[in-house]
Protein backbone atom coordinates (compact mmCIF):
# COMPACT_ATOMS: atom_id res chain seq x y z
CA UNK A 1 0.00 0.00 0.00
CA UNK A 2 2.74 2.11 0.84
CA UNK A 3 4.37 1.60 -2.53
CA UNK A 4 1.36 2.06 -4.32
CA UNK A 5 1.19 5.64 -2.37
CA UNK A 6 4.44 6.54 -3.37
CA UNK A 7 4.09 5.73 -6.90
CA UNK A 8 0.64 7.81 -6.91
CA UNK A 9 3.11 10.45 -5.85
CA UNK A 10 5.85 10.29 -8.08
CA UNK A 11 2.55 9.99 -10.88
CA UNK A 12 1.10 13.49 -10.00
CA UNK A 13 5.19 14.68 -9.20
CA UNK A 14 5.85 13.83 -12.56
CA UNK A 15 2.73 15.27 -14.23
CA UNK A 16 3.17 18.75 -12.13
CA UNK A 17 6.75 19.24 -13.86
CA UNK A 18 5.73 17.98 -17.32
CA UNK A 19 2.77 21.20 -17.33
CA UNK A 20 5.18 23.46 -15.80
CA UNK A 21 8.03 22.47 -18.63
CA UNK A 22 5.10 23.11 -21.09
CA UNK A 23 4.25 26.59 -19.61
CA UNK A 24 8.03 27.03 -19.78
CA UNK A 25 8.32 26.45 -23.41
CA UNK A 26 5.39 28.35 -24.24
CA UNK A 27 6.78 31.46 -22.57
CA UNK A 28 10.30 31.14 -22.49
CA UNK A 29 10.24 31.58 -18.60
CA UNK A 30 10.76 29.21 -15.58
CA UNK A 31 7.61 29.84 -13.18
CA UNK A 32 9.57 28.67 -10.56
CA UNK A 33 12.04 31.25 -10.64
CA UNK A 34 9.86 33.85 -11.15
CA UNK A 35 8.35 36.36 -8.08
CA UNK A 36 5.08 36.56 -7.37
CA UNK A 37 4.05 39.76 -9.11
CA UNK A 38 5.37 38.40 -12.26
CA UNK A 39 3.47 35.27 -12.17
CA UNK A 40 0.37 37.29 -11.39
CA UNK A 41 0.78 38.78 -14.91
CA UNK A 42 1.53 35.74 -16.47
CA UNK A 43 -1.42 34.44 -15.35
CA UNK A 44 -3.69 36.97 -16.72
CA UNK A 45 -1.66 36.10 -20.19
CA UNK A 46 -2.09 32.71 -20.16
CA UNK A 47 -5.60 31.60 -19.47
CA UNK A 48 -5.94 27.85 -20.52
CA UNK A 49 -2.53 27.07 -18.73
CA UNK A 50 -2.92 29.61 -16.01
CA UNK A 51 -5.16 27.31 -13.27
CA UNK A 52 -2.23 25.14 -13.45
CA UNK A 53 -0.12 27.45 -11.34
CA UNK A 54 -2.78 29.48 -9.76
CA UNK A 55 -2.83 27.15 -6.49
CA UNK A 56 0.82 27.55 -6.21
CA UNK A 57 0.90 30.87 -6.62
CA UNK A 58 -1.80 31.11 -3.44
CA UNK A 59 0.47 28.20 -1.39
CA UNK A 60 3.24 30.33 -1.53
CA UNK A 61 1.76 33.40 0.37
CA UNK A 62 0.19 30.64 2.57
CA UNK A 63 3.58 29.46 3.37
CA UNK A 64 5.19 33.19 3.91
CA UNK A 65 2.53 33.42 6.08
CA UNK A 66 1.95 30.28 8.22
CA UNK A 67 4.56 28.19 7.60
CA UNK A 68 5.25 25.20 5.98
CA UNK A 69 2.07 22.57 6.19
CA UNK A 70 1.93 20.84 9.41
CA UNK A 71 4.11 23.22 11.39
CA UNK A 72 2.00 23.78 14.15
CA UNK A 73 2.59 28.33 14.36
CA UNK A 74 3.60 30.34 11.57
CA UNK A 75 6.11 33.42 12.72
CA UNK A 76 3.53 35.94 13.09
CA UNK A 77 1.26 33.50 14.87
CA UNK A 78 -0.46 32.84 11.57
CA UNK A 79 -1.61 29.31 11.13
CA UNK A 80 -4.09 27.33 8.65
CA UNK A 81 -7.53 27.31 8.83
CA UNK A 82 -9.87 25.53 6.60
CA UNK A 83 -10.24 25.18 2.44
CA UNK A 84 -13.17 26.96 0.65
CA UNK A 85 -14.50 27.35 -2.85
CA UNK A 86 -14.14 30.88 -4.00
CA UNK A 87 -13.42 32.73 -7.60
CA UNK A 88 -11.05 34.76 -9.62
CA UNK A 89 -10.76 35.92 -13.13
CA UNK A 90 -8.09 34.93 -15.76
CA UNK A 91 -8.34 37.69 -18.23
CA UNK A 92 -11.76 38.20 -18.50
CA UNK A 93 -13.33 34.80 -17.43
CA UNK A 94 -14.49 33.87 -13.70
CA UNK A 95 -12.99 31.05 -12.71
CA UNK A 96 -14.14 28.94 -9.73
CA UNK A 97 -10.68 27.91 -7.23
CA UNK A 98 -9.91 26.21 -4.10
CA UNK A 99 -7.67 28.23 -1.63
CA UNK A 100 -6.47 27.97 1.78
CA UNK A 101 -7.65 30.42 4.11
CA UNK A 102 -5.19 32.06 6.93
CA UNK A 103 -6.15 32.80 10.25
CA UNK A 104 -4.35 35.20 13.01
CA UNK A 105 -4.79 32.68 16.03
CA UNK A 106 -4.34 35.35 18.88
CA UNK A 107 -6.47 38.25 17.59
CA UNK A 108 -9.13 35.62 16.11
CA UNK A 109 -9.51 37.52 12.81
CA UNK A 110 -8.61 36.10 8.83
CA UNK A 111 -5.77 36.77 7.03
CA UNK A 112 -6.46 38.48 3.83
CA UNK A 113 -4.67 36.99 0.56
CA UNK A 114 -2.68 39.81 -1.20
CA UNK A 115 -2.91 36.96 -3.99
CA UNK A 116 -6.39 35.90 -4.19
CA UNK A 117 -7.86 39.44 -3.75
CA UNK A 118 -5.54 40.61 -6.77
CA UNK A 119 -6.87 37.78 -8.47
CA UNK A 120 -10.60 38.76 -7.75
CA UNK A 121 -10.07 42.33 -9.70
CA UNK A 122 -11.15 41.66 -13.27
CA UNK A 123 -7.88 42.75 -15.24
CA UNK A 124 -8.71 44.77 -18.37
CA UNK A 125 -12.06 43.01 -18.65
CA UNK A 126 -13.58 46.02 -20.23
CA UNK A 127 -11.23 46.41 -22.85
CA UNK A 128 -11.14 42.49 -23.56
CA UNK A 129 -14.67 42.63 -23.87
CA UNK A 130 -14.31 45.69 -26.30
CA UNK A 131 -12.50 43.75 -28.59
CA UNK A 132 -14.72 40.44 -28.35
CA UNK A 133 -18.08 42.53 -28.84
CA UNK A 134 -16.11 44.08 -31.70
CA UNK A 135 -15.14 41.20 -33.86
CA UNK A 136 -18.30 40.12 -34.13
CA UNK A 137 -19.58 38.34 -31.06
CA UNK A 138 -23.24 39.22 -29.36
CA UNK A 139 -24.10 39.28 -25.82
CA UNK A 140 -25.69 36.36 -25.55
CA UNK A 141 -23.37 34.46 -27.79
CA UNK A 142 -20.78 35.55 -25.59
CA UNK A 143 -20.97 32.63 -22.79
CA UNK A 144 -20.07 30.08 -25.00
CA UNK A 145 -17.03 31.76 -26.54
CA UNK A 146 -15.83 32.56 -22.98
CA UNK A 147 -15.61 29.10 -22.02
CA UNK A 148 -12.02 27.97 -22.65
CA UNK A 149 -11.57 26.09 -19.67
CA UNK A 150 -14.34 23.38 -18.06
CA UNK A 151 -13.94 25.07 -14.36
CA UNK A 152 -14.57 28.85 -16.30
CA UNK A 153 -18.47 29.63 -16.06
CA UNK A 154 -19.08 32.64 -18.44
CA UNK A 155 -20.86 36.16 -17.56
CA UNK A 156 -24.45 36.76 -18.23
CA UNK A 157 -25.64 38.59 -21.09
CA UNK A 158 -26.72 41.59 -18.77
CA UNK A 159 -23.57 41.78 -17.00
CA UNK A 160 -21.81 41.94 -20.14
CA UNK A 161 -23.96 44.51 -21.68
CA UNK A 162 -23.53 46.62 -18.57
CA UNK A 163 -19.95 46.20 -18.45
CA UNK A 164 -19.76 46.93 -22.39
CA UNK A 165 -22.26 50.37 -21.69
CA UNK A 166 -19.17 51.36 -19.12
CA UNK A 167 -16.51 50.69 -21.24
CA UNK A 168 -17.90 52.18 -24.77
CA UNK A 169 -19.58 55.51 -23.13
CA UNK A 170 -15.34 56.17 -21.66
CA UNK A 171 -13.87 55.68 -25.53
CA UNK A 172 -17.00 57.98 -26.78
CA UNK A 173 -15.68 60.36 -24.02
CA UNK A 174 -12.29 60.00 -24.52
CA UNK A 175 -12.74 61.00 -28.46
CA UNK A 176 -15.23 63.80 -27.53
CA UNK A 177 -12.49 64.78 -25.35
CA UNK A 178 -8.60 64.53 -27.14
CA UNK A 179 -6.47 67.43 -27.38
CA UNK A 180 -5.39 67.85 -31.11
CA UNK A 181 -2.88 70.40 -30.36
CA UNK A 182 0.25 68.22 -30.78
CA UNK A 183 -0.94 67.05 -34.33
CA UNK A 184 0.74 68.53 -37.28
CA UNK A 185 -1.79 68.11 -40.07
CA UNK A 186 -1.16 68.73 -43.60
CA UNK A 187 -4.59 67.10 -44.91
CA UNK A 188 -7.81 66.60 -43.23
CA UNK A 189 -10.40 63.90 -44.95
CA UNK A 190 -14.05 65.59 -44.46
CA UNK A 191 -17.20 63.33 -45.27
CA UNK A 192 -20.79 62.22 -44.22
CA UNK A 193 -21.55 59.05 -44.31
CA UNK A 194 -24.68 57.06 -43.01
CA UNK A 195 -23.98 54.95 -39.94
CA UNK A 196 -27.08 52.73 -39.57
CA UNK A 197 -30.13 54.85 -40.81
CA UNK A 198 -28.17 58.49 -38.77
CA UNK A 199 -25.61 61.12 -40.90
CA UNK A 200 -22.16 60.93 -39.13
CA UNK A 201 -19.75 63.57 -40.45
CA UNK A 202 -16.69 62.32 -40.03
CA UNK A 203 -12.89 63.95 -39.56
CA UNK A 204 -9.62 61.90 -40.44
CA UNK A 205 -6.30 64.19 -40.13
CA UNK A 206 -3.34 63.62 -42.21
CA UNK A 207 -0.15 64.37 -40.50
CA UNK A 208 3.08 65.41 -41.72
CA UNK A 209 4.55 61.96 -41.02
CA UNK A 210 1.55 60.09 -42.56
CA UNK A 211 -0.60 58.86 -39.95
CA UNK A 212 -4.32 59.05 -40.04
CA UNK A 213 -5.65 60.44 -36.75
CA UNK A 214 -9.72 59.83 -35.94
CA UNK A 215 -10.52 63.81 -34.96
CA UNK A 216 -14.15 63.63 -34.13
CA UNK A 217 -17.46 62.98 -35.58
CA UNK A 218 -20.68 64.36 -35.31
CA UNK A 219 -24.35 63.01 -36.21
CA UNK A 220 -26.69 65.22 -38.21
CA UNK A 221 -29.93 65.16 -40.42
CA UNK A 222 -27.58 66.69 -43.69
CA UNK A 223 -24.33 68.17 -43.97
CA UNK A 224 -25.79 71.75 -43.61
CA UNK A 225 -23.06 74.60 -42.82
CA UNK A 226 -24.99 75.49 -39.10
CA UNK A 227 -23.73 71.45 -37.93
CA UNK A 228 -20.58 71.64 -40.05
CA UNK A 229 -19.25 75.34 -38.91
CA UNK A 230 -20.35 74.12 -34.85
CA UNK A 231 -18.20 70.94 -36.10
CA UNK A 232 -14.90 72.38 -37.02
CA UNK A 233 -15.32 74.97 -34.08
CA UNK A 234 -14.96 72.01 -31.90
CA UNK A 235 -12.06 70.95 -33.55
CA UNK A 236 -10.44 74.22 -32.95
CA UNK A 237 -11.63 74.68 -29.37
CA UNK A 238 -9.89 70.82 -28.53
CA UNK A 239 -6.36 72.37 -30.17
CA UNK A 240 -6.33 71.87 -34.24
CA UNK A 241 -3.73 73.81 -35.28
CA UNK A 242 -4.18 75.23 -39.04
CA UNK A 243 -2.37 77.94 -39.33
CA UNK A 244 0.55 76.92 -41.29
CA UNK A 245 -2.02 75.55 -43.95
CA UNK A 246 -4.31 72.55 -44.40
CA UNK A 247 -5.69 70.48 -47.48
CA UNK A 248 -9.07 69.33 -47.11
CA UNK A 249 -10.13 66.36 -48.69
CA UNK A 250 -14.45 66.68 -49.51
CA UNK A 251 -17.06 65.97 -51.38
CA UNK A 252 -19.37 68.39 -53.12
CA UNK A 253 -21.03 69.37 -49.93
CA UNK A 254 -21.58 72.96 -50.64
CA UNK A 255 -22.65 73.39 -46.65
CA UNK A 256 -19.02 71.52 -45.57
CA UNK A 257 -17.54 73.47 -48.21
CA UNK A 258 -18.70 77.01 -46.53
CA UNK A 259 -18.09 76.05 -43.25
CA UNK A 260 -14.56 75.37 -43.92
CA UNK A 261 -14.51 78.47 -45.73
CA UNK A 262 -15.66 80.09 -42.33
CA UNK A 263 -13.95 78.94 -40.12
CA UNK A 264 -10.72 78.01 -41.42
CA UNK A 265 -10.52 80.60 -43.76
CA UNK A 266 -7.48 81.45 -45.10
CA UNK A 267 -5.72 78.39 -43.92
CA UNK A 268 -7.24 75.52 -45.75
CA UNK A 269 -7.38 74.80 -49.70
CA UNK A 270 -9.92 72.52 -51.37
CA UNK A 271 -9.48 69.39 -52.74
CA UNK A 272 -13.03 68.16 -53.90
CA UNK A 273 -13.26 64.63 -54.33
CA UNK A 274 -12.89 63.13 -57.98
CA UNK A 275 -14.59 60.23 -57.34
CA UNK A 276 -17.66 62.39 -56.29
CA UNK A 277 -17.66 64.86 -59.00
CA UNK A 278 -17.30 62.21 -61.51
CA UNK A 279 -20.28 60.21 -60.19
CA UNK A 280 -22.10 62.86 -60.17
CA UNK A 281 -21.45 64.51 -63.84
CA UNK A 282 -22.48 61.01 -64.53
CA UNK A 283 -25.64 60.70 -62.58
CA UNK A 284 -27.46 63.04 -65.25
CA UNK A 285 -26.84 61.11 -68.46
CA UNK A 286 -28.59 57.97 -69.54
CA UNK A 287 -26.92 54.90 -68.61
CA UNK A 288 -25.71 53.81 -72.52
CA UNK A 289 -23.49 56.96 -71.93
CA UNK A 290 -22.46 56.65 -68.56
CA UNK A 291 -19.53 54.02 -69.05
CA UNK A 292 -17.86 55.86 -72.10
CA UNK A 293 -18.04 59.23 -70.23
CA UNK A 294 -16.75 57.40 -66.73
CA UNK A 295 -13.61 56.48 -68.90
CA UNK A 296 -12.93 59.51 -69.95
CA UNK A 297 -13.17 61.63 -67.04
CA UNK A 298 -11.26 59.21 -65.41
CA UNK A 299 -8.34 59.56 -67.90
CA UNK A 300 -8.52 63.15 -67.58
CA UNK A 301 -8.19 63.21 -64.09
CA UNK A 302 -5.12 60.89 -64.37
CA UNK A 303 -3.06 63.46 -66.52
CA UNK A 304 -0.31 64.18 -64.82
CA UNK A 305 -0.09 68.09 -65.00
CA UNK A 306 -2.54 70.56 -64.51
CA UNK A 307 -2.64 72.33 -67.95
CA UNK A 308 -2.89 68.56 -69.74
CA UNK A 309 -6.07 67.52 -67.18
CA UNK A 310 -7.65 70.94 -67.42
CA UNK A 311 -7.31 70.34 -71.61
CA UNK A 312 -8.84 67.01 -71.17
CA UNK A 313 -11.57 68.38 -69.14
CA UNK A 314 -12.40 71.06 -71.40
CA UNK A 315 -12.49 68.03 -74.35
CA UNK A 316 -15.15 66.23 -72.17
CA UNK A 317 -17.28 69.11 -71.49
CA UNK A 318 -17.15 69.91 -75.29
CA UNK A 319 -18.29 66.26 -75.98
CA UNK A 320 -20.80 66.19 -72.92
CA UNK A 321 -22.38 69.51 -74.73
CA UNK A 322 -24.01 67.60 -77.31
CA UNK A 323 -25.34 65.45 -75.32
CA UNK A 324 -26.66 66.75 -71.84
CA UNK A 325 -26.36 70.64 -70.62
CA UNK A 326 -27.12 69.28 -67.02
CA UNK A 327 -23.95 66.94 -66.75
CA UNK A 328 -21.69 70.53 -68.53
CA UNK A 329 -23.31 72.52 -65.43
CA UNK A 330 -22.26 69.67 -62.99
CA UNK A 331 -18.96 69.26 -64.60
CA UNK A 332 -18.18 73.30 -64.28
CA UNK A 333 -19.14 73.23 -60.77
CA UNK A 334 -16.36 73.28 -58.54
CA UNK A 335 -13.78 72.09 -61.44
CA UNK A 336 -11.00 74.26 -60.39
CA UNK A 337 -11.25 72.94 -56.71
CA UNK A 338 -11.21 69.33 -57.92
CA UNK A 339 -7.88 69.91 -59.72
CA UNK A 340 -5.81 71.29 -56.89
CA UNK A 341 -3.12 68.87 -56.22
CA UNK A 342 -2.20 69.28 -60.22
CA UNK A 343 -2.10 73.06 -59.52
CA UNK A 344 0.35 72.23 -56.52
CA UNK A 345 2.17 70.28 -58.91
CA UNK A 346 1.88 67.00 -56.51
CA UNK A 347 -1.01 65.26 -58.18
CA UNK A 348 1.88 62.27 -59.58
CA UNK A 349 2.90 61.95 -56.04
CA UNK A 350 0.16 62.27 -53.76
CA UNK A 351 -3.08 62.06 -56.08
CA UNK A 352 -3.81 58.08 -55.23
CA UNK A 353 -4.02 59.31 -51.62
CA UNK A 354 -5.19 62.85 -51.74
CA UNK A 355 -7.46 63.18 -54.57
CA UNK A 356 -10.56 61.57 -53.57
CA UNK A 357 -12.19 61.07 -49.38
CA UNK A 358 -11.22 56.96 -49.53
CA UNK A 359 -9.98 57.33 -46.58
CA UNK A 360 -12.53 57.64 -44.79
CA UNK A 361 -14.43 55.41 -47.12
CA UNK A 362 -12.22 52.89 -45.66
CA UNK A 363 -12.22 53.50 -42.04
CA UNK A 364 -16.17 53.48 -42.25
CA UNK A 365 -15.99 49.65 -44.24
CA UNK A 366 -13.75 48.48 -40.93
CA UNK A 367 -16.85 49.88 -38.88
CA UNK A 368 -19.05 47.99 -40.64
CA UNK A 369 -17.39 45.01 -39.89
CA UNK A 370 -17.57 45.64 -36.66
CA UNK A 371 -20.65 46.66 -35.49
CA UNK A 372 -23.14 44.85 -39.01
CA UNK A 373 -24.19 42.26 -36.07
CA UNK A 374 -26.23 44.84 -34.12
CA UNK A 375 -29.28 44.11 -35.85
CA UNK A 376 -31.52 46.31 -33.06
CA UNK A 377 -30.28 50.13 -32.36
CA UNK A 378 -32.43 51.86 -29.29
CA UNK A 379 -30.75 55.16 -29.35
CA UNK A 380 -28.39 57.77 -30.61
CA UNK A 381 -26.21 57.33 -27.70
CA UNK A 382 -26.08 53.56 -28.37
CA UNK A 383 -25.02 54.70 -31.91
CA UNK A 384 -22.55 56.94 -30.98
CA UNK A 385 -21.05 54.84 -28.08
CA UNK A 386 -20.64 51.88 -30.82
CA UNK A 387 -19.21 54.09 -33.61
CA UNK A 388 -16.54 56.22 -31.32
CA UNK A 389 -15.42 52.31 -30.12
CA UNK A 390 -14.74 51.04 -33.56
CA UNK A 391 -13.10 54.07 -34.41
CA UNK A 392 -10.74 53.83 -31.46
CA UNK A 393 -9.95 50.51 -32.47
CA UNK A 394 -9.56 50.63 -35.63
CA UNK A 395 -7.03 54.19 -35.64
CA UNK A 396 -4.28 52.29 -34.67
CA UNK A 397 -4.38 49.86 -37.83
CA UNK A 398 -4.58 52.80 -40.32
CA UNK A 399 -1.90 52.43 -42.33
CA UNK A 400 0.17 55.99 -43.20
CA UNK A 401 -1.15 57.55 -46.29
CA UNK A 402 0.89 56.77 -50.14
CA UNK A 403 3.84 59.34 -50.66
CA UNK A 404 3.73 60.45 -47.14
CA UNK A 405 7.48 61.34 -47.91
CA UNK A 406 6.20 64.18 -50.09
CA UNK A 407 3.87 65.74 -47.34
CA UNK A 408 6.45 68.26 -46.46
CA UNK A 409 6.13 69.32 -50.06
CA UNK A 410 2.65 69.50 -49.54
CA UNK A 411 2.75 71.95 -46.92
CA UNK A 412 4.90 74.62 -48.69
CA UNK A 413 2.98 74.31 -51.94
CA UNK A 414 0.20 75.36 -49.80
CA UNK A 415 1.70 77.71 -47.87
CA UNK A 416 2.57 79.09 -51.65
CA UNK A 417 -0.24 79.09 -52.52
CA UNK A 418 -2.81 80.70 -49.89
CA UNK A 419 0.51 83.46 -49.43
CA UNK A 420 0.94 82.09 -45.29
CA UNK A 421 4.96 82.92 -44.37
CA UNK A 422 6.32 80.01 -42.78
CA UNK A 423 7.98 79.38 -39.80
CA UNK A 424 11.25 79.04 -41.31
CA UNK A 425 10.97 82.30 -42.79
CA UNK A 426 9.41 83.82 -39.67
CA UNK A 427 12.65 83.25 -38.26
CA UNK A 428 14.99 84.75 -40.87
Amino acid sequence: MKRLLEIGKDVKTKKAKARREKVKGLMGIDLAETGTGEKLQLIQDLIPLALIHVGEVLQEEVRSLAGQRYQRDGDNGYVRWSRQWGSIYLGDQKVPVAYQRVRDKENRKEIELNVYKTLQGPRDIDEGLLGRILLGLSCRDYRKCTEMIPEAFGLSASSISRRFIKASSRKLKELKERRLEHLDLAGLVIDGKVFHKDEMIIALGETTGGEKVILGFIQAATENASVCKDFLNDLLDRGLRIDDGVLCVMDGSKGLRKAVERVFGRHALIQRCQWHKRENVLSYLAKEHQETFRRKLQRAYQEPTYEKAKAALMKVKKELSLINESAVRSLEEGLEETLTLHRLGLFEKLGKSLKTSNSIESVMSLVEQRTHKVDYWKNSNQKQRWLATALLEIEPRLNRIRGYRYLPELRTAIQRELGITSKQEMAA
